[in-house]
């Protein structure tokens, strides 16, 4: 299977940029995420890939053949590209079989009726629908329909796979199980997979690696390990998965550590980065609600930063109990395996588990959407 290079892909609707020159590149059979909240760019992304929009700048290269080069003014149409693509709606004709559905592409093609049921027979086996092909649309079940719409874009094989939230329409336990399902059928195929959602659970399950979109903007690229635990950006961290944000100054800086003052509550923390912050200037910690505890007032811990807080409500999730605690102005989301605590109590967390990001930049109001989500 071919690779995937975008290189200073730019899409502009009259005066509305939504692509911002990104550059990035999917591996030969890599399952790659673009990932990020509606509007972000994600979908016109993909449609750019497919063919069902045309650049105002950039290129798009599969393999040795190129899709799209704007300062050379080619355009492949999505016909030539060989693209297997499953929409969020499924997209099947209600009005034909599954058989029929998955011949349409083949027909287009102009493929031997001959070989067109072995190919329809070989696509239904690889999704585990083989005994539902004189079925129509309409007697499966969501799960079913979408395994068939994957079918179809599977029965021409085609060199890339473009998946547009294809889980969305399902619930929440049927999409825990097609997700699971879907990667152990993309890895059997060795297919390289480009897969477009807003689900941070989904991404962080399903990828090699992530694409991180904001206002048009490519934010990060990397592993789902790094995008959650080392996060680029403010705006990564506070969409791939929750993360609590105070604003401080630095009061101190020595080989990777930072006294850090925090504004909500005028007190120092330590946090250990390789981040570079001057004396005096102001920084983000960031800090995910695992990376928190809540602990008794007064109870020993050694090593660790000790913030005198108090608890505002407490929630039993199964596996952990969640709290909301206000420090100063600012109210603090924690993970813990502590049940029943209230009143007065101590936030601490380690140095090592904060984020730090030194500068602090002007947010959009889409990324400060993002600061602000509560996952």
């Amino acid at each position: 299977m071919p690779e995937v290079t975008v290189n200073n892909l730019r899409k502009e609707f009259g005066d509305n940029t939504v692509l911002h020159d990104n550059t990035f590149t999917i591996k030969d059979g890599e399952f790659f995420t673009l990932l990020g909240p509606s509007g972000c760019g994600k979908s016109t992304t993909l449609n750019c890939i497919a063919g069902l929009e045309e650049p105002t700048g950039g290129s798009i290269t599969v393999g040795g053949t190129t899709f799209v080069d704007t300062s050379k003014h080619v355009f492949l149409p999505p016909e030539e590209r060989n693209l297997g693509m499953v929409f969020q709606s499924y997209a099947l004709w209600p009005h034909m079989t599954i058989e029929r559905n998955l011949a349409l592409p083949l027909r287009i093609r102009k493929i031997p009726k001959d070989k067109q049921r072995t190919m329809i027979g070989e696509a239904l086996e690889k999704v585990g629908l083989s005994e539902l092909s004189g079925r129509y649309p309409h007697q499966l079940s969501g799960g079913q329909q979408q395994r068939v719409a994957l079918a179809r874009a599977l029965v021409y094989s085609p060199t890339v796979l473009l998946l547009d939230e294809p889980l969305s329409n399902l619930d929440a336990k049927l999409r825990e199980q097609a997700r699971a399902w879907l990667k152990r059928l993309q890895e059997d195929l060795g297919i390289t997979t480009v897969y477009v959602t807003h689900d941070q659970d989904e991404a962080l399950a399903l990828s090699d690696r992530i694409a991180v979109l904001s206002g048009g903007h490519l934010l990060q690229v990397d592993d789902p390990h790094s995008i959650y635990e080392s996060p680029a950006a403010p705006e990564v961290a506070a969409f791939v998965g929750r993360c609590n944000f105070f604003e401080g100054t630095v009061a101190e800086t020595a080989r990777g550590r930072h006294a850090v003052r925090l504004g909500c509550v005028d007190q120092v923390v330590e946090v250990a980065s390789p981040t570079t912050a001057t004396v005096g200037s102001t920084v983000t910690i960031a800090l995910r609600p695992e990376r928190l505890e809540v602990v008794p007032a007064g109870t020993e811990t050694d090593g660790v930063n000790r913030l005198d807080t108090e608890v505002l409500s407490s929630a039993y999730v199964g596996s952990h109990y969640e709290y909301d605690v206000r420090l100063g102005d600012q109210v603090v989301q924690v993970e813990s395996n502590r049940p029943g605590l209230t009143g007065r109590v101590q936030l601490v967390f380690d140095p090592e588990h904060a984020l730090l990001y030194a500068q602090k930049v002007e947010q959009s109001a889409d990324e400060r959407e993002l600061l602000t989500v509560d996952h």
